[in-house]
């Protein structure tokens, strides 16, 4: 079943159907809150409450738009208000890292060697130390280009942004990892 047919359904009063949305795109909107927030905790109330407030307005939701894309613009809107509160206060950068180590312990590795390891765990540390460079706009842009393939059209929906201002945003994004992730092209990314 599509996501329109799927959203007739729930409109037509059979709630139980929402709950395929919430399976078809838990995951996805999962990665991008992670890699927009930094850590698992923040994701996971992100997802949480981008599904609550789509259940809650569904009936404001356009047929002609996509429903994935309109769950990002949630999910993106709800994450940037998010970073900002927590921009207020400096500990959830501590926190971010921690949550970042914690979560990339867990994932099984196919014993890398030692340097290797060493290696990808400072370029680790950097990408995420300069992914906090960039304005929240730019980071939820770079992430929807970047990590999640999005096309321009629908990142500009996703963040209510026209084409241009969604290329300028990427473009700068880049362009600030780029200067900030510099002395590393010399250090070992072009050894390994």
């Amino acid at each position: 079943m599509d996501d329109q047919a799927v959203i007739a359904r729930v409109q037509a009063g059979d709630k139980d159907s929402f709950s395929m949305l919430v399976e078809r795109y838990s995951h996805s909107v999962f990665r991008l809150a992670y890699r927009m927030t930094g850590n698992e905790q923040d994701a996971e109330e992100v997802v949480q409450e981008s599904f609550l407030r789509s259940y809650r307005q569904l009936d404001t939701f356009e047929a002609r738009a996509s429903f994935g894309t309109w769950i990002y613009r949630i999910a993106s809107n709800y994450a940037l208000d998010l970073m900002r509160s927590r921009r207020r206060d400096t500990q959830w950068i501590a926190r971010a890292d921690e949550d970042v180590e914690d979560a990339m312990a867990r994932i099984p590795a196919a014993d890398p060697a030692v340097d290797r390891v060493a290696w990808s765990a400072e370029l680790r540390d950097r990408i995420e130390a300069a992914l906090t460079l960039l304005s929240e706009q730019e980071r939820a842009a770079f992430v929807l280009r970047h990590y999640e393939g999005h096309s321009i059209e629908e990142i500009g929906q996703a963040l209510g942004l026209n084409g241009n201002a969604t290329k300028n945003s990427i473009f700068r994004a880049v362009q600030k990892l780029r200067r900030a992730l510099a002395p590393l092209a010399g250090a070992g990314l072009g050894a390994r």
